[in-house]
């Protein structure tokens, strides 16, 4: 069993190195896709000898089918800069490469680091993601956001962590919402969606309590205070931006 890893970027100098380094003894191909990087990107890729392609970004699911397609093997793993493998992880692979797989794509839990804390808890942990999986079985999905991999067949799970390097600030936390409530309000709006005052309320006070109470988030500290806080924003956020869309465009 032979693997390509897979990974796009965009302006990754912080965290690529560790994601490479984290997988370059156990996989056979490195893809790197780039959408026009400015900083370090590139070279730090060079230096791990990976195959780097540019291309224009269009979407995330649509970048990363874009990557698994310059791959020379079947088998695709495919990470975000930002990931890395944990050493059971690590092992977990090498143990599945001597192997005759019995699944067409496997999923892993991805722990985050967020603000100086490994989070376990606030619906963030296990937060089980496909990340392993046969090309001709399987192909990413979402055209705005919250992309997914589609699998045609059976997936199972490896229970070792991938590490999920999340937002180095506050300030990068709010940028990214920013960000992914408009795709996030752009597909609803697309969907045909119309804003309701009744989940504009509603949703952010729902959002706020399951991952403070239901995800046991309290169990995080501050970090899982400040994590429902925004889950919160987040919703009023995605809902005030879907308004804003039909106000302005029309439904």
């Amino acid at each position: 069993m032979e693997i390509s890893a897979a990974i796009i970027t965009f302006n990754e100098e912080n965290h690529l190195a560790r994601c490479l380094q984290s997988i370059r003894d156990i996989i056979d191909e490195i893809i790197v896709v780039d959408s026009g990087s400015r900083d370090r990107t590139l070279e730090i890729a060079g230096k791990f000898e990976a195959k780097v392609c540019r291309r224009a970004f269009t979407n995330y699911a649509d970048q990363k089918n874009y990557a698994a397609l310059q791959a020379k093997n079947e088998w695709i793993l495919s990470l975000d800069a930002d990931e890395c493998l944990s050493e059971p992880l690590r092992k977990r692979l090498l143990d599945l490469k001597e192997t005759h797989p019995l699944a067409e794509a496997y999923a892993f839990p991805r722990k985050a680091f967020y603000l100086g804390r490994w989070i376990c808890h606030s619906g963030w942990y296990p937060d089980y993601k496909v990340r392993l999986y046969r090309k001709s079985k399987a192909d990413w999905k979402g055209e705005f956001v919250h992309e997914s991999v589609r699998v045609n067949g059976r997936i199972s799970r490896l229970d070792a962590d991938l590490l999920h390097y999340t937002c180095d600030s506050l300030s990068e936390h709010l940028q990214r919402l920013d960000h992914y409530t408009t795709l996030s309000a752009r597909a609803m709006h697309q969907e045909g969606r119309k804003p309701s005052l009744r989940r504009w309320l509603l949703s952010p006070v729902s959002a706020f309590l399951k991952a403070y109470f239901w995800k046991a988030g309290f169990l995080d500290g501050r970090q899982g205070l400040i994590i429902a806080v925004l889950a919160g924003y987040y919703n009023f956020l995605k809902h005030a931006k879907l308004w804003e869309m039909v106000k302005l465009t029309g439904p």
